[in-house]
């Protein structure tokens, strides 16, 4: 195997080259009160020296730990680099953090300072902090001009003095090249599908290892435009931030509010997110044109259906679809042969399919060069129908304990269906009970080894126990398989199982994906562990629901307040659902839906959801426990 470059450096080493190499090109543009702001890398560079410098003044050095309460802000990137430049721990969350989680965090985390984004963030905490013996506490934005206590000081105070003599640049560089790949950066903690948060050490070379090695895969350059929208903490953001800053692009931090506009506003070439924000753009474009035009909904969905299928025989064609098994030689000729009959009859309805789902690209600005998927499974309707409207997506896996990244459909992937090969240096195998290796085509758990994984949870002997394989193998608790060709396909959470009182198990990935797909329904939650057969929580959309009722059950002014209670409706959604849970889509027979429910709120983050969308199905179950038992009899 190979040595790993990335051993030798550290992120304050990237940062220090692109500062040396890039210096008059953009870094960074975000908006702040109403007006945008673009931010050289020599502006950025000395916006992270002059904050170290105040930071070393207030006693903040190597190996502190420093909990940062934020959400994105160009001021969160500054902080950020400021800590790694001086050596010091990062234990950061996002503003929305429920108060028992900030609680348990900076207790479990043993901080040392706490840095909060606004002045009503740190009056909202005032109790827990005013508790704890902490050596500083730093607020970013006074947004509310409060009464802050003195032990609580403003960056505005603690930057007040903004000139930065020739020895202070030199005592902040020195002190930048003390550090150590093998030096602790961060300690994440999980938001947490299940139970409670654990703290995620990573190093320098844990995350160097993906800054190094992922770029090539997806050709970065100066050139691109990413466009952030994930939360900056998150280790899936953190890390694509990492590796544009390395490689002199240009971030524009978005919202989710925003990012449709955006999109059309910054013209990015990259975009990392989830796939809970693919679905929702999905829903927008589809939605939008039915309400302005049912025939050019049904026109465009025509052409997607056209460019997906030719797209699909193409690859049947070049053998681009994941093979599990051999083939037997003449059935594949056969195949093969009938791909490039219907590629020829399908020819001239895809050139005309191109050119006019090039008006999609357009509104997500002409320059998108691909679509990075991250944090979570891709379904595949949503993979395929990217691919069909002609956005190259990089289908990613990782994990927080992997810095993220384990593996990737990358420009040099083109195997279609499935996460793509481990990256460069990453061991992964498919591991039956006893942590034996199964072959291709067998489903098991994803194990991993690499420079990327992690060393160990903080202060966590328990959990570091069940995390690793005697063999040193961390084990990633997500069920997959592998191509004959290497390439790795996800298939399930093995925690997230549920089984009937049958004895069948079932994976609600898929099935809730499918459930999605409804314009009216926002997200979904499969139920039914130990009962006889399965429910759906439904978050809907009411707007879109009154559509559907008014276009299906012919009630042309349906009531809003009775429309989620309505037994009718509820039998018609579920009925409409449980044709597309069928044995011709792959489903089984025990998959379908025995009831449903409409919620009458969302899934909120920080307490249903985690911060990227995934659900806290203990939590749900949890909360819902009265309407579940009553919904599955």
């Amino acid at each position: 195997m190979p040595d790993d470059s990335s051993a030798q450096l550290t992120l304050y080493d990237a940062f220090l080259l692109s500062y040396k190499q890039y210096k008059t090109q953009p870094a960074c543009i975000y908006r702040a009160g109403g007006e945008e702001f673009t931010v050289s890398y020599e502006k950025l560079f000395a916006d992270v020296l002059l904050l170290a410098k105040a930071f070393r003044d207030y006693n903040m050095v190597k190996g502190s730990k420093v909990f940062l309460l934020s959400d994105n802000r160009y001021s969160w990137l500054v902080t950020d680099l400021a800590l790694i430049s001086l050596g010091a721990v990062s234990i950061p969350r996002g503003s929305d953090t429920p108060a028992q989680e900030v609680e348990y965090i900076l207790d479990h985390s043993q901080a040392d300072f706490l840095i909060v984004e606004t002045s009503s963030l740190a009056v909202q905490h005032a109790d827990l902090i005013a508790s704890r013996a902490l050596k500083g506490i730093f607020v970013i934005d006074d947004d509310q001009r409060q009464f802050l206590p003195p032990t609580i000081l403003t960056y505005s105070q603690i930057l007040s003095d903004r000139n930065i003599s020739p020895h202070d640049v030199r005592t902040v560089l020195s002190q930048g090249r003390d550090l150590r790949p093998n030096d602790l950066v961060t300690i994440i903690y999980t938001s947490g599908t299940t139970g409670l948060p654990k703290g995620v050490m990573l190093t320098h070379a844990n995350i160097m290892h993906n800054v190094v090695h992922l770029p090539s895969l997806i050709a970065v350059s100066s050139n691109d435009r990413w466009l952030s929208i994930l939360p900056s903490w998150h280790i899936f953001e953190r890390t694509a931030e990492y590796i544009a800053l390395a490689h002199g692009c240009c971030l524009v931090y978005s919202s989710v509010r925003t990012f449709a506009a955006d999109l059309a506003t910054y013209r990015p070439t990259v975009v990392a997110t989830v796939p809970r924000v693919w679905e929702a753009l999905y829903t927008k474009v589809n939605s939008t044109l039915k309400k302005s035009s049912p025939r050019q909904a049904r026109l465009f969905s025509y052409l997607v259906n056209i460019a997906a299928a030719f797209r699909r025989n193409r690859r049947i064609l070049r053998k681009q679809l994941p093979r599990f098994s051999r083939p037997n030689p003449l059935a594949d000729l056969g195949r093969r042969g009938w791909a490039g009959i219907q590629m020829v009859l399908l020819a001239l309805p895809y050139l005309v399919a191109r050119k006019k789902l090039s008006l999609v690209q357009e509104k997500f600005g002409g320059r998108l060069r691909l679509a990075i998927s991250g944090g979570g499974s891709l379904p595949a309707y949503l993979d395929e129908w990217i691919d069909a409207v002609g956005i190259r997506i990089v289908n990613a896996y990782g994990m927080t304990e992997c810095s993220p990244g384990i593996a990737g459909r990358g420009l040099d992937c083109h195997v279609f269906g499935t996460i793509g090969p481990p990256f460069p240096l990453t061991q992964i195998r498919i591991a039956d009970d006893n942590d034996r290796e199964v072959p291709p085509g067998r489903e098991g758990e994803i194990q991993i080894k690499g420079p990327q994984v992690f060393g160990g949870y903080f202060q966590n002997p328990e959990a570091n126990a069940k995390a690793f394989t005697p063999d040193g193998y961390f084990r990633s608790g997500d069920l997959g398989r592998r191509t004959l060709s290497g390439e790795l396909v996800i298939t399930g959470r093995a925690k997230e199982i549920i089984v009937l009182s049958s004895g069948e198990n079932i994976d609600p990935t898929n099935i809730e994906a499918t459930i999605t797909r409804f314009p009216f329904v926002q997200d979904a939650v499969l139920v039914g562990q130990d009962k006889k057969g399965l429910g759906a929580l439904i978050v809907p959309d009411v707007e879109k629901m009154r559509e559907f009722v008014a276009e299906k059950m012919d009630q042309p002014d349906p009531d809003p307040e009775q429309i989620l209670q309505d037994r009718q409706i509820l039998e018609r959604v579920k009925k409409e659902i449980n044709k597309l849970l069928n044995t011709r889509t792959g489903f089984k027979s025990y998959e379908k839906l025995q009831s449903i429910h409409f919620l009458s709120q969302d899934f909120k983050l920080g307490e249903e959801l985690t911060n990227t969308f995934k659900k806290k199905r203990h939590v749900i179950e949890q909360k819902y426990k009265d309407i579940i038992n009553r919904l599955l009899k």
